[in-house]
């Protein structure tokens, strides 16, 4: 296999929603409500929706930036290459950098609609009016403009789960089989995995063959050690930490009860999973007789490896253990236009550790899972011979992929070290209201 070879899907990058998106797409009554991106005197643009203010931090959208330039203040869409928030410029850097299609999470209502499940509390139709006009916006009005490259993406109706099945059920028959999910509900006030109050919403999914994601950091929470660690450590731990959401849903009755329901670790990486599994099993196999937990004749790694999606960005230990995986459930991610995005040499830092992986484990990694979980199909909008890197590049051909500066001001650089408690500040702020701070 050579680079230019490579048909390359991601199934983890991430969108920063355009001003307007909601227009046109609520009923005549909430309209009015629709989150608003307001351009600030200090320069920065954040969306408003009643009470709540909501900046897009730094580290969401610094593809094509000096690494110098990466920070945590909250950022304007001039700070930003077009292509964070301009659907027809994503496409042209996904050609660039040889990617054929993208799953993209959502920024300002956080990885799962917390913002507007917060909202349910006092108006729970004005919330469900706003997840589903953002649905239809991410479903027609981000995936639908450039057919054939993106796998669409729903945010849940987190705050119920009968109305959460209806909306997966909706998104279904309209050809979306994703839906963004908490890696620990509790963590935001709902019940955790161990309940049974999610059932209605599993169901959902499970007919309709629709993958539940959860994105590291959807709980809300951020890994912190403690308030004056530098922030390389919670960067570090990041991936890793979804070995929580991995245990806590291996050890819930979830995937015994729906043996068609398939969760994916949305920006997890693989190369922890090995002794995780590992460790489950081992206690399982010496603790199961105390504490009641019954796989049958099975291990819990059995449907780990079955059920549950891999995904990641730059991982060489996880694809040199590929084998104590499932090869047919690893998946590729850019992360696009986060601060860990391989864009726009993907390809190249791809198959560093690739390339003494046999063609047909390569095609799988690269796009056919992603292809069959996630029931995405861009041969039938475009022959094969066209989605390669080597193809796409060359469509893309005049795409500027040099770093540009977009400092505000030459004389302004950045110094110093972060820490934790910075960050944990500046993302506690996100979504408050006047009286939540």
């Amino acid at each position: 296999m050579r680079t230019e070879d490579l048909v390359m899907v991601s199934v983890d990058d991430h969108v920063v929603e355009p001003p307007g998106m909601f227009d046109g797409r609520l009923p005549t009554r909430y309209q009015h409500r629709a989150p608003t991106l307001v351009h600030k005197e200090d320069g920065t643009d954040v969306w408003r929706y009643r009470d709540s203010e909501i900046p897009n931090i730094g580290l969401n959208a610094v593809v094509g930036r000096p690494p110098d330039e990466y920070g945590i203040e909250p950022s304007s869409l001039d700070e930003m290459r077009l292509g964070c928030y301009d659907v027809h410029e994503r496409v042209l850097d996904m050609s660039a950098n040889g990617v054929l299609g993208s799953m993209c999470f959502p920024s300002f209502p956080q990885f799962c609609g917390q913002l507007f499940a917060r909202t349910a509390a006092t108006d729970a139709d004005e919330a469900l009016a706003m997840v589903r006009a953002y649905n239809d916006w991410h479903v027609d009005g981000w995936c639908g403009a450039e057919p054939g490259r993106f796998i669409p993406l729903a945010i849940p109706v987190l705050w119920d789960p009968v109305q959460a099945a209806a909306e997966v059920r909706r998104m279904a028959a309209g050809g979306c089989h994703a839906v963004t999910f908490s890696e620990n509900p509790e963590k935001l006030g709902w019940p955790s995995l161990h309940s049974d109050h999610w059932d209605p919403f599993w169901t959902a999914c499970a007919d309709e063959g629709t993958v539940v994601c959860m994105h590291l950091g959807s709980s809300s929470q951020l890994v912190v050690t403690s308030v004056d660690a530098p922030i390389d450590v919670m960067i570090s731990l990041q991936p890793m930490n979804m070995v929580q959401a991995a245990a806590d849903l291996l050890w819930s009755p979830v995937l015994r009860k729906y043996e068609s329901l398939r969760f994916a670790l949305s920006e997890g990486g693989i190369g922890w999973i090995p002794y995780a599994l590992e460790r489950i099993d081992y206690v399982y196999q010496r603790h199961h007789a105390w504490t009641g937990q019954d796989f049958g004749d099975r291990l819990p790694s059995d449907l780990f490896k079955e059920r549950i999606i891999t995904c990641f960005i730059d991982d060489a230990f996880g694809i040199a253990n590929r084998h104590a995986l499932n090869i047919d459930n690893i998946t590729w991610e850019c992360d696009y236009p986060h601060s860990d995005s391989t864009w726009p040499q993907s390809p190249e830092m791809a198959m560093k550790y690739l390339s003494d992986v046999p063609d047909d484990e390569i095609d799988k990694i690269t796009h056919l899972n992603a292809m069959r979980h996630f029931r995405y199909d861009p041969f039938a909008v475009r022959p094969r011979e066209r989605c390669t890197v080597g193809a796409l590049r060359r469509e893309a051909g005049g795409v500027d992929t040099s770093l540009v500066s977009y400092r505000r001001s030459a004389h302004q650089p950045r110094t110093g070290i972060v820490d934790l408690g910075s960050v944990t500040r500046a993302f506690d702020r996100l979504g408050e209201t006047d009286n939540d701070r």
